[in-house]
């Protein structure tokens, strides 16, 4: 696609040529594969922030540390293992690479070739993990989102990543926008962020939870071009067994952990009464086929009981949100042992913010009056339950991101909280199977688990209001074996 002359005939100009870089080689391979009208708009911004980046010297780049060039020990800890309901003494960690070496008695000698770093009898803990998370759709309003130039778009879910980690949270499981990128480059290097386990776009019917087109653009024509949101790969709109196959194999294509559905109605969508049931048990067959296929799974969008029953017998195994089931439908997901992800959605000043008076405003209360009862079900049927945030389109709300995790003290004990937000949540990432990302342990801290690790100024269990304030509270935050931050002195 691009073209320059050898490395060998190419004059080395005074700032540096960035044609033969491994970036560019990686770039210009890229775009030579996917080149197309509709990847060009996303492959351009790419391009801009590669080349950007490109021209900076290292030092100068967004807080990527170095891997420490000698293992690590943690002492002077106080523990939570991220299964224990209680916070573990006399233990030392230790990391060797982007893994936790060992985790072994404190009083043992610690070898002379080992970095020590001194906890002042703080708490280490697992990193954090939100399994309801918007990398590109967080931190950004919804009108951008569907008219900003892609570069921009990109650009502020970078930033945001980075925001992310910094809070704490260590992975995401990403459940519907354009994260492919971003999780490249956090994982080559290029900028900070969480481990991400994308979904792409989120598959919906026409009028479901995932269709953004303005009524002017219906009626439209079979062969009508995508629409912004497509276009973006934020959702796709499929109709039909045949249709939800396709868009389901291309978001496994570009790299998908796991799959999402929208099977109901939603608040922030505009068309589709809360009340609705999307899609049918032959395409919610369809797509689980082909997630199966690929030896993952499907996860959907969905607060009614007649959504969430349509969806469990298409074969989808994860049920996101489920703040409006009823009684028997918890026993159902009970006995066929099916997932939910919940979030804590109350009508406070912690909501997703709506236009007073608006259609999306009364949806938005009839969900979070369901959220008691949900959770209440989900604690007496005992099913697995993971915790995420769905943040959308509202960057203040993300500096709310580890209180939302603490408002969960209101059903749930504090180490329960954290269990959810740490192992549990790591459970579900797994179920990706093949396709996850980051084949390890996550969500522990235990012998041969990822790095991934926090240092709170405090006991997170007797206060975990700490886990709120991030700045002030979280000393240490090491991902992947690299110490992103180190407040100690």
């Amino acid at each position: 696609m691009f073209t320059c002359t050898s490395a060998d005939e190419a004059s080395e100009p005074a700032f540096g040529c960035i044609c033969h870089s491994p970036a560019f080689a990686r770039l210009n391979a890229l775009v030579t594969q996917k080149f197309s009208r509709r990847s060009f708009l996303a492959g351009a911004g790419a391009m801009a922030v590669a080349g950007a980046l490109a021209f900076w010297p290292k030092e100068a780049r967004a807080g990527i540390p170095d891997a420490p060039a000698k293992p690590i020990a943690f002492t002077n800890i106080k523990l939570f293992d991220g299964k224990s309901g209680k916070l573990l003494d006399g233990q030392r960690v230790v990391v060797d690479g982007n893994k936790i070496k060992a985790v072994e008695p404190a009083a043992e000698p610690v070898a002379e070739s080992v970095e020590v770093i001194d906890c002042g009898g703080r708490t280490l803990m697992p990193g954090l993990i939100d399994a309801h998370w918007h990398s590109m759709m967080a931190a950004i309003g919804f009108n951008d989102l569907l008219t900003a130039d892609v570069g921009y778009i990109n650009l502020v879910a970078a930033d945001q990543a980075e925001k992310t980690l910094m809070r704490g949270f260590t992975a995401i499981r990403d459940l519907a926008g354009p994260s492919f990128g971003l999780k490249r480059a956090i994982d080559t290097g290029l900028t900070p962020g969480p481990r991400i386990f994308p979904s792409g776009a989120m598959i919906s019917q026409t009028s479901g939870h995932g269709d953004y087109r303005m009524p002017y653009e219906v009626p439209a024509a079979m062969d009508a071009p995508l629409s912004r949101g497509e276009a973006i790969n934020g959702g796709m709109i499929a109709d039909g067994p045949d249709q939800v196959m396709k868009r389901v194999r291309e978001q496994l294509m570009l790299g998908a952990s796991q799959i999402k559905l929208a099977a109901g109605g939603g608040v922030a969508s505009n068309y589709d009464p809360i009340d609705v049931t999307q899609y049918t048990e032959a395409e919610f067959r369809a797509a689980v086929d082909c997630a199966e296929n690929w030896g993952t799974y499907v996860t959907v969008h969905a607060y009614t009981s007649r959504a969430i029953q349509t969806a469990i017998r298409g074969g989808v195994r994860c049920i996101d949100h489920g703040q409006l089931m009823n009684e028997q439908t918890a026993k159902i997901m009970a006995d066929k042992d099916i997932w939910l992800s919940s979030q804590p959605f109350l009508d406070d000043e912690d909501a997703n913010p709506q236009p007073e008076g608006s259609i999306n405003r009364a949806k938005q209360i009839e969900v979070s009056n369901g959220t008691d009862t949900a959770y209440g079900f989900a604690k007496q049927y005992k099913l697995k339950t993971a915790w995420g945030t769905d943040i959308l389109f509202d960057p203040a709300s993300t500096k709310k991101h580890g209180k939302q995790l603490s408002k969960m003290v209101r059903w749930y004990s504090p180490d329960e909280v954290l269990k959810t937000a740490t192992s549990t949540n790591a459970e579900l990432l797994a179920m990706s199977g093949p396709r996850n990302p980051y084949p390890g342990k996550l969500g522990v801290i235990e012998t041969g688990a990822y790095a991934d690790i926090l240092l709170i100024d405090g006991d997170p269990i007797a206060d975990i209001k700490l886990i709120a304030d991030p700045d002030k509270n979280l000393k240490v935050i090491m991902k992947d074996g690299r110490i992103y931050k180190n407040t100690l002195g």
